[in-house]
């Protein structure tokens, strides 16, 4: 599904951030992306959500070389890979149904169309009970869980999520590992970034370990 070979990232003229940087990631795979903070997992991220381009180095995502593709080409290949952000970016004026119906309508999609599929997600997640309210209403945990909602909505076939865990207590992190687990078992390919060991040593999984700007893979 993505394949990275000697991948090279900076911004502007500073130094690498990210070097040499090559792995593949499959289909129906589960992995955590660790490291040490400010090691340049985040970048790593953006990089695979092909919203950041390498400086030098080859990307390819679903079989198409990404060095070759126009900016306009590059949305049909996104719409493939589901994101949680570290920090939520649900919207406030909208209830919890409408933030994870949002990227169907700016699909275009009629509301008749996904409505009952929005309804049953939130059920699986657990905010069948919230659908209705705003995010300033809700827990910490419950605005996570409605963020994975949403990125899971349009059936991605890869879900990156960026340090899911890490404004939940132990309780609700290990509720949504289960969460994350049970994805992957329906098919999603699965990339968690975490520095939090208590959390991948919960399951048996592939490590891609970020170090000095280059990736270690510990399987």
């Amino acid at each position: 599904m993505i394949r990275f070979e000697n991948v090279g990232l900076r911004y502007g003229m500073g130094p690498e951030v990210l070097r040499d940087v090559s792995f593949e990631i499959g289909p129906r795979t589960f992995q955590f992306l660790t490291g040490p903070s400010g090691a340049g997992k985040t970048s790593l991220i953006r990089l695979i959500f092909l919203s950041l381009r390498p400086t030098r180095g080859l990307i390819s995502a679903f079989g198409k070389d990404t060095s070759r593709l126009g900016r306009d080409q590059l949305p049909s290949l996104r719409r493939r890979i589901g994101v949680v952000f570290q920090d939520f970016r649900l919207l406030d004026h909208l209830t919890t149904y409408e933030n994870v119906a949002l990227p169907l309508r700016v699909l275009g999609r009629d509301e008749t169309s996904y409505r009952a599929d929005v309804v049953d997600l939130l059920k699986w997640v657990g905010l069948g009970e919230r659908m209705h309210v705003l995010p300033p209403v809700l827990s910490g945990g419950e605005k996570q869980r409605a963020a994975i909602a949403r990125a899971l909505i349009t059936k991605p076939e890869l879900l990156l999520a960026d340090e899911p865990t890490g404004n939940v207590d132990p309780p609700l992190a290990k509720r949504l590992l289960r969460l994350f687990i049970e994805l992957n078992r329906l098919g999603t390919s699965v990339i968690i970034a975490t520095h939090d060991f208590g959390l991948m040593d919960q399951i048996d999984a592939r490590r891609l370990v970020l170090g000095d700007g280059r990736v270690e893979i510990v399987d």
